[in-house]
């Protein structure tokens, strides 16, 4: 672990400068310091960094043993044996048992529930926790039960398949048995990370193992994300060694001249060593680069990192982010993003919180297999399905117990769905409270309860759902013999396969727009009768394309839309989408604070708007611009600008590269310039394709959000991915950045801890490198009086120690509780959250700031004390102006200052910033008297020199005089000049902080109003559900407008509503 970790420590170039630095230092000809002022502070650094790294190893290593060694039992010589996972190899036949994790990616051959079938939980694989089920080969089931056929299989059969990968929805193979040809696809793999459940014991052979399975290939190393702070503190780490060099050039090079004219005709400098001017100066600059090396500060990484971790411990602990219905807080999943999320300006987003409800009170006791929480209102439509009037509505019903891939059990005496989504679940419910109910299942067969009636029908094809396709069906063979092809799906692709014939589109298509502007989820069903013949013919070459191994899902693909055409409409449904609380609160909240919000979502475009709507992202003041309005005429433009195609061209398609780029770019600019975008029937990889290409033409922070399996790559791409845990599983949360169960949060997450945390880190980063330059260019100053010699103004205890105990407490604790304002007043005030997104608390202006700062400051340090101790003498007739006594002077005035300087920035107060300030003062004339005393000295005598040194010099009140004037020359223009800024420019936090204090003053002036009694009564008016006019009479633009006298401070803060684009 050691070399590993050390290795990977020193690619970190500042870790690297100062193992370069500890090196020059054992070097006696340049060694200016000790090379333990090095020393400490590094082996302080790496050691709490490979500390920190030792447990995050260790608990991974403990996982991995755990799994490495769980077992299994695995066909050995003709018998089940236990052996290790760690052990398995491909081609091996284990058996499972319930409750057992799968310990490799296995091809399920037999299973002691009827027909094969295996239920397996993949919580682990993707989050989900619903039961999902597979189904091994019909021939494999009948003839492999018993160990010696399983054994004697082991040699007789072929597996062909593809080669490993990280496709978690996909498999392709072939089994080739006594001369026989098989498909195999992913209903017949049990995948490495899922669990056996309700399946008392099945067989397989084992396909992948060990790092080959889908699992552990999906386990490659996520892109390592780095915030904005941290790109440009690097940048400034990389200025700070420039300027250092130049520096240390300068000195060096006058170190040479004062050599040549002054020192080497001084007889009593003489050290004994002919070295030359020039070789002298090239030894002072390596000596000043040695000295001068706190300007890069070591301990700034580490500080950044207890930073973040106890932020992201604050996200963790908020209580206000916890949502006590499922027991789920919020997580911060990772430790370094934790600023850039006071830097956010454009979220992506699913459409937001889905929960599908049934909303239906009627009696359905004539109904045995209800379900007894399902409500329904329509009397009529129970009524005709009883009275069996009409075929098309018992069709309908009987389509939605048929044509899905939901798996049942019974648990006491009740039916229990298992279904791959909620809508499918919903449907199926659905049908079987109107009586049809679905009973059970095998390969070859579906059993449903017709009203008062069983029936069986043999399945002779599913023709599964995919996000291409967007729709399923199912080939069923009646008891009387006929064929009949069940279909539903989106109506996008339905309406294009109708039969010219079919009835009920019009109707059919007007029910479909009223549903989706009431934003729900809808799909069409259909159907169609096949003679024996076209169903035979289809049949073969669909067996063929099922065993070919290159370009099945085309070839499958191709024969399912062969026979999905001419269709007969029946009817459509439509789920609802019901947004989480807050949904619309968190939006307008978060517009306000300037974050543009874009919605991607696969719906159609009408249902697309009506959720824009409904969750407030779109109101009736803004105007509506629509994608291919927009397009038609910039296609006209580019057409114009760029002609070098002569032939005729699908305007649809770019023509070349360039013309692709321009699109993308011209796209971006007109979405960009609206408030709000939303983007229907959009892929899970168009989303990725728009987040990135939004961070790559803005150079903008973004956010991803969503719930789903479908968001993940959307949530990887972003510079910081936020997983909502919801129906869709938990992969989302599993791929995310930050996690929590409700949308709402993200308002808290962003405006008050991003907003904090944002600030915190500033301050943190203005001020240290602050005091680092004062504290490091004293000996720059000193250089000019002591022949550019490389002599120190300090002790060498005080340089090691004043970074690691002197001057890190204070400072930290402001990192980690420093607020401008209260979470309240963040949430109240949202435009608090722009200076974040316009950097303006850190950047290279502020950079520059701190270190003329620390010029000045390190000036005052050195002149003040060198000017008081010119020509001094002392209450005991002696001077004062040796060199120990003026270090002493020197270092106490810096402390004091750097200390009381952080004072000056602190906004919020505690005990503990307090005690950390006087506590750092008080630590550091402790250490001084004990390393300055003379007992110390008697025991280390090479290493403590100043002996004596404190107590003489601060016994002088006239030192203390020039302490105390040092401190104020440097705190006095920093106090005049906050004043004048926030008096002059206030800054966003100050305006608030001014409009509370005005609002205070209105509330003293304002007289008590009388009111009669204290109870309060309800109206009774019935609100409309479209927008009123509250936000005109408000604004002020009604009917007139007075005209303002002089602007007010608080109109910068209070949002004015005005019409917005989209």
């Amino acid at each position: 672990f050691l070399p590993l970790n050390l290795f990977e420590q020193f690619k970190r170039v500042a870790n690297l400068y100062f193992l370069c630095l500890l090196i020059l230092q054992i070097i006696p000809q340049i060694s200016t310091l000790p090379w333990y002022t090095t020393l400490v502070p590094l082996v302080l650094v790496l050691g709490i960094t490979a500390i920190k790294d030792l447990v995050d190893d260790l608990a991974r290593h403990r996982m991995d043993k755990e799994i490495n060694n769980r077992r299994c039992d695995v066909l050995l010589n003709g018998r089940f044996e236990k052996t290790r996972w760690m052990n398995l190899q491909v081609g091996d036949v284990v058996r499972l048992k319930k409750n057992d994790f799968i310990p490799a990616d296995i091809l399920l051959l037999s299973s002691s529930n009827p027909n094969s079938l295996c239920y397996v939980e993949t919580a682990e694989l993707d989050g989900e926790t619903n039961l999902k089920f597979k189904m091994g080969l019909k021939v494999t089931d009948e003839r492999l039960q018993e160990e010696n056929q399983l054994a004697r299989f082991n040699g007789e059969s072929l597996i062909v398949c593809e080669e490993p990968n990280n496709r978690l929805d996909k498999f392709v193979g072939t089994m080739i048995w006594d001369a026989q040809s098989y498909p195999l696809d992913l209903d017949n793999m049990l995948l490495r990370g899922c669990k056996i459940r309700n399946t008392d014991e099945c067989h397989g052979l084992v396909i992948f193992a060990g790092n080959d399975t889908k699992i552990m290939r999906n386990g490659g190393k996520t892109r390592f994300k780095r915030t904005l702070i941290d790109k440009l503190m690097n940048y400034m780490v990389y200025t700070i060694f420039v300027l250092l060099v130049l520096l240390c050039a300068g000195l060096a090079i006058g170190h040479t001249y004062w050599y040549e004219s002054i020192g080497s005709k001084a007889w009593y400098l003489y050290d004994g060593l002919n070295y030359s001017s020039s070789y002298r100066g090239f030894l002072s600059f390596w000596g000043y680069i040695i000295i001068l090396n706190t300007m890069v500060p070591i301990s700034l990484y580490v500080s950044v990192e207890v930073i973040r971790l106890g932020q992201s411990k604050f996200i963790n602990w908020d209580l206000q982010m916890y949502y006590a219905d499922k027991d789920t807080p919020a997580k911060a999943r990772t430790t370094t993003l934790n600023e850039q999320l006071g830097q956010i300006e454009y979220i992506f987003s699913d459409k937001t919180g889905t929960l599908t409800q049934n909303i239906m009170p009627v009696d359905f006791s004539w109904n045995e297999n209800a379900d007894k929480k399902f409500e329904f209102e329509d009397h009529f439509l129970v009524s005709c399905i009883r009275s069996k009037k009409d075929p098309q509505v018992l069709e309908f019903f009987k389509l939605l117990s048929l044509c899905h891939t939901v798996m049942v059990e019974q648990k006491e005496n009740e039916l229990v769905y298992q279904a791959a989504s909620p809508d499918e679940g919903a449907l199926v419910t659905a049908a079987r409270n109107f009586g049809f109910v679905f009973l059970s299942r095998t390969q070859d067969t579906i059993t449903i309860m017709e009203l008062d009636h069983e029936e069986t029908y043999e399945v002779l094809a599913l023709l599964d759902f995919n996000s291409d396709r967007k729709r399923m069906s199912i080939i069923l063979r009646f008891p009387d013999g006929r064929i009949r092809l069940y279909c539903k799906g989106a109506d996008t692709v339905i309406y294009q396969r109708l039969d010219a014939n079919s009835k009920n589109k019009e109707t059919t298509q007007e029910a479909l727009d009223i549903f989706a502007n009431e934003t729900l989820r809808t799909l069409c069903l259909c159907y169609k009768d096949i003679s024996q013949a076209e169903y035979d013919a289809w049949s073969q070459k669909h067996q063929a394309a099922s065993v070919s191994m290159g370009n099945r899902e085309e070839a499958l693909d191709v024969l399912y839309e062969e026979i999905e055409k001419n269709l007969l409409l029946i009817g459509a449904t439509a789920i609802e989408d019901k947004l989480q609380d807050g949904v619309p609160e968190t939006i307008a909240k978060l517009a306000k604070a300037d974050i543009k919000i874009w919605v991607l979502t696969g719906d159609k475009k009408e249902t697309a708007e009506n959720i824009g709507f409904s969750c407030q992202l779109l109101t009736d003041d803004m105007k509506i611009h629509y994608g291919e309005d927009r397009r038609r005429l910039r296609l006209k433009k580019l057409r114009k600008r760029h002609t070098n195609s002569s032939s005729a061209t699908d305007s649809s398609q770019p023509v070349d590269d360039w013309e692709k780029e321009k699109r993308q770019e011209d796209f971006v600019d007109m979405a960009c310039e609206c408030s709000a975008v939303i983007c229907c029937r959009v892929t899970p990889k168009q989303k990725a394709n728009v987040v990135s290409l939004v961070k790559r033409c803005k150079k903008a922070v973004t956010l991803s959000i969503g719930d789903g399996a479908n968001d993940v790559n959307m949530i990887k791409t972003a510079d910081i991915g936020v997983g909502i845990s919801g129906q869709e599983g938990m992969q989302a949360v599993m791929s995310s950045d930050y996690a929590f169960a409700q949308f709402r949060y993200l308002e808290r997450l962003l405006l008050v801890h991003g907003r904090w945390s944002y600030i915190r880190m500033c301050k943190f980063l203005r001020y240290f490198f602050y005091k680092n330059f004062a504290f490091t260019l004293v000996h720059f100053w000193f250089s000019f009086f002591n022949g550019f010699s490389s002599q120190t103004a300090y002790e060498d205890w005080f340089i090691t120690l004043y970074n690691v105990c002197y001057s890190s407490l204070p400072v930290l604790l402001v990192g980690l509780l420093d607020q401008d304002v209260n979470d309240k007043l963040s949430l109240r005030f949202p435009k608090l959250y722009l200076p974040g997104q316009q950097g303006s608390l850190f950047n290279y202006k502020n950079f520059f700031i701190s270190l003329f700062h620390g010029i000045f400051t390190s000036l005052m340090i050195f002149f003040i004390p060198y000017g008081a101790f010119l020509q001094t003498m002392g209450q005991d007739g002696e001077a004062p102006s040796d060199y120990q006594s003026f270090a002493v002077v020197a270092a106490s005035s810096l402390i004091i200052t750097v200390n009381l300087q952080i004072s000056l920035n602190t906004s919020y107060w505690t005990f503990v910033n307090c005690f950390a300030v006087l506590g750092s003062i008080a630590i550091y004339f402790g250490v001084m008297f004990d390393i300055h005393s003379a007992g110390i000295h008697v025991i280390f005598p090479t290493t403590f020199t100043f002996t004596g040194a404190a107590s003489n010099a601060l016994r002088q009140p006239y030192l203390w005089l020039t302490i105390i004037l040092t401190v104020g020359t440097c705190l006095l223009p920093v106090i005049c000049i906050q004043f004048l800024y926030q008096t002059i420019y206030p800054s966003v936090g100050d305006k608030v902080r001014y409009e509370l204090e005005d609002e205070e003053e209105e509330k003293k002036k304002r007289k008590p109003t009388f009111q009669r009694g204290g109870r309060s009564r309800r109206s009774a008016y019935a609100f409309s559900h479209s927008r009123g006019y509250a936000d005109l009479i408000a604004s002020g633009r009604s009917i007139r407008q007075r005209p303002r006298v002089r602007p007010e401070l608080r109109e910068s803060i209070r949002e004015v509503p005005q019409a917005e684009n989209i």
